[in-house]
C-alpha cells in the first residue's frame, strides 16, 4: 500500500514535467471509491452516527476514525484483489475456495446485503414520510420500484455520475448543518483521538463500526473497479491502476470520514448538549427546525432521501456482484443471475420493512448485524489477496497480511464485547 502511494507521487512529480498529465490521468480514475463512499454514508449511518452523538456526545468520534483507517486499508486491499485478478471477491471465493466453505461464506454475505438494503430503503421512505407525509411501507416500495428502474436502466458510468452528485450534495448539506450548530471543536477534536467506552454504548459502537465498514461495500469494491478496463497481461499497466486506485480510495474515504465526523458533532451540538436523546430519524428532524433554523429540517430530509436512494443503488449492485460469484460470473444487470441478486436483496429487504415496529431500531441493529458478518468477509479477502495463486507477483507481502489480520482480529474482538454486553445486561 506504501508503494502504491509513493509511485502516484512519482506520477505526478513527472507529470509537473509534462504538462500536469499525471494529475489529468488521475480524474479519469475517480469513481469506484465515490461508489464505495455513499455505502457508508447511508441511512444506517445517519441512524447510528446520531444514537452515538445524541446520547455519549463527543466520546465516540474515534470509532469513525478507527473505522476509517481500518476501511482505508481494506478497501484498497479489495481493489486490488479486483485489478490483479480481475475477478471480484465474490467470483475469487467461488473459484478459489471449497463449495463447502465458499456457499455459507457467500450466502453470508448476501444477508449482510439484504441487511444493508433494509437500511438503505426504510431510509429513503422515512425520508418521503417527512417531506410528503408517505406512509413508510408505501414509500419504501416507491424507493425499491425507483431503485431498480435505475439500475436496470443506466449504465454503470451514468450511475457513476448519479453517485458521485449524490454525495456532494450530501456532504454540502452536513456542511450547512454544522455551520448552523454551536460545535465544541476542543472536545471533538479529543473524541477523534481518544478511545473510551462509555455505560451502555457497545450497541452503538459495533452499529457505528458496522455502518463504516461494510461487508457489501468490500465485495463491490473488487468489482466496480474493473470498470476501468485494462490490460490483465501488462504490468506496467496493472501498476499504474494500484497507484491511482489507492489515490481515489483514499480521498473517497477521507469524504466519508468528514461526513460521518460531521452527523456526530451535529447530533452532539444539537441534541446532546441540551440532553436530548434522539430515538427516531423523525424526531431528529422536527427537533433540528427551532434548533437550528427554519430550513435545517428540510435539509435534513432532502439529504436523507439522496443517501437512501444513492447507497440502494449501491447495496443492489454488491448483492448483484455477490449473487452472480456464486455462479462464478462477473456483475453485469442485463444478466438473468446479477438480477436476481438485486430481487433477493430487495425483497428480503421489503419484507423486514413490512413487519418492522420501529425504523430507528432496525436501522441502528442492521449495521449492528453487519459488523458481526464483518469478520468472515475480511479473514475471506486476507486468505485470496495474499494467495499467489490468486494474485500471482501482487500477493499481499507479509507485513500487509499481518495488518490485514489485525484489523480482522479486532473487529472480532469488538464483536465479543458486544456479546458480552448482552450477557450482562
Amino acid at each position: 500500500m506504501l508503494g502504491d502511494m509513493l509511485g502516484f507521487f512519482r506520477d505526478l512529480r513527472n507529470g509537473r514535467h509534462k504538462h500536469i498529465q499525471g494529475g489529468l490521468d488521475l480524474l479519469k480514475y475517480i469513481g469506484p471509491g465515490l461508489i464505495v463512499t455513499v455505502g457508508f454514508i447511508d441511512p444506517g449511518n445517519w441512524a447510528s452516527n446520531l444514537a452515538a452523538g445524541s446520547e455519549f456526545g463527543y466520546s465516540l468520534l474515534w470509532m469513525v476514525t478507527l473505522s476509517t483507517l481500518m476501511l482505508i486499508v481494506l478497501q484498497h486491499n479489495s481493489a486490488r484483489l479486483g485489478i490483479a485478478s480481475g475477478l471480484c471477491l465474490s467470483e475469487a471465493a467461488r473459484r478459489h475456495l471449497k463449495p463447502a466453505l465458499a456457499g455459507p461464506l457467500l450466502w453470508s454475505a448476501m444477508a449482510a446485503s439484504a441487511a444493508t438494503s433494509m437500511a438503505e430503503i426504510l431510509g429513503g421512505a422515512v425520508a418521503l414520510q417527512m417531506l410528503f407525509g408517505l406512509p413508510v411501507r408505501a414509500g419504501a416500495l416507491l424507493i425499491a420500484a425507483l431503485v431498480c428502474y435505475l439500475l436496470f436502466s443506466s449504465n454503470y458510468r451514468r450511475l457513476e455520475k448519479w453517485i458521485i452528485g449524490f454525495v456532494s450534495l450530501i456532504g454540502l448539506s452536513f456542511v450547512y448543518e454544522l455551520s448552523l450548530a454551536p460545535v465544541d471543536w476542543g472536545r471533538a477534536a479529543s473524541g477523534w483521538v481518544t478511545p473510551s467506552f462509555p455505560p451502555g454504548s457497545m450497541v452503538v459502537v459495533m452499529s457505528v463500526l458496522g455502518a463504516v465498514v461494510m461487508p457489501h461495500n468490500l465485495f463491490l469494491h473488487s468489482e466496480v473497479v474493473q470498470s476501468r478496463q485494462w490490460n490483465l497481461e501488462n504490468d506496467g499497466i496493472i501498476r499504474r491502476q494500484l497507484r491511482y486506485e489507492f489515490t481515489d480510495t483514499l480521498l473517497s474515504m477521507l469524504v466519508g470520514w468528514a461526513i460521518n465526523s460531521a452527523m456526530i458533532i451535529m447530533a452532539a451540538a444539537a441534541f446532546f448538549s441540551r440532553g436530548e436523546t434522539v430515538s427516531e430519524l423523525q424526531q431528529a428532524q422536527r427537533m433540528l427546525a427551532p434548533l437550528l433554523g427554519g430550513h435545517s429540517g428540510t435539509v435534513f430530509a432532502v439529504a436523507l432521501l439522496l443517501a437512501g436512494v444513492s447507497s440502494s443503488v449501491t447495496s443492489g449492485m454488491a448483492g448483484a456482484s455477490i449473487f452472480a460469484g456464486l455462479y462464478g460470473e462477473p456483475l453485469n444487470l442485463k444478466d438473468n443471475h446479477s438480477r436476481m441478486g438485486v430481487y433477493l436483496s430487495f425483497a428480503a429487504a421489503l419484507a423486514v420493512i413490512f413487519f418492522i415496529t420501529d425504523p430507528f431500531k432496525g436501522l441502528v441493529y442492521s449495521q449492528m448485524a453487519l459488523s458481526v458478518q464483518l469478520p468472515f468477509t475480511i479473514f475471506l479477502q486476507v486468505y485470496l489477496t495474499s494467495s499467489g495463486k490468486v494474485m500471482g507477483g501482487y500477493a499481499n507481502p507479509p507485513r500487509l497480511t499481518a495488518l490485514l489480520a489485525a484489523i480482522g482480529l479486532v473487529v472480532a474482538w469488538l464483536n465479543v464485547r458486544l456479546l458480552l454486553s448482552f450477557f450482562r445486561a
